[in-house]
């Protein structure tokens, strides 16, 4: 059973930074692409970034694009968020999440197989 469990997530002010981590367990992460989804009160989660299972590409929304960084390190399954300069609208709940097959591309909330409960970021003006 795959397990995903997310820390990281607080209260900053405008401009600050945190960092997410998501340690995995119950699959062959480094076989698998990772990716982080955010869902605000009353929206529909949406997709923030992902990273394939080398790491050797990652994806960004365009709201993050320049602001976010994913990174991974396969040795200890572990999957990173990296948020600097945040804005009050990045306020959600942020969610991992890993592909539903191995070496597919996450990028869709159709394509996850396996979500983590979520952290709470709130960023405050």
């Amino acid at each position: 059973q795959v397990q995903l469990v997310e820390s990281g997530g607080g209260l900053v002010q405008a401009g600050g930074s945190l960092r997410l981590s998501c340690a995995a367990s119950g699959l062959t992460f480094s076989s698998y692409s990772l990716g982080w989804f955010r869902q605000a009160p009353g929206k529909e989660r949406e997709f923030v970034a992902s990273i394939t299972w080398g790491g050797g590409s990652t994806y960004y929304a365009d709201s993050v694009k320049g602001r976010f960084t994913i990174s991974r390190d396969n040795a200890k399954n572990t999957v990173y968020l990296q948020m600097n300069s945040l804005k009050p609208e990045d306020t959600a709940v942020y969610h991992c999440a890993a592909g539903k097959n191995r070496f597919e591309v996450v990028r869709f909330t159709q394509r996850v197989g396996s979500w983590g409960q979520g952290t709470q970021v709130t960023v405050s003006s």
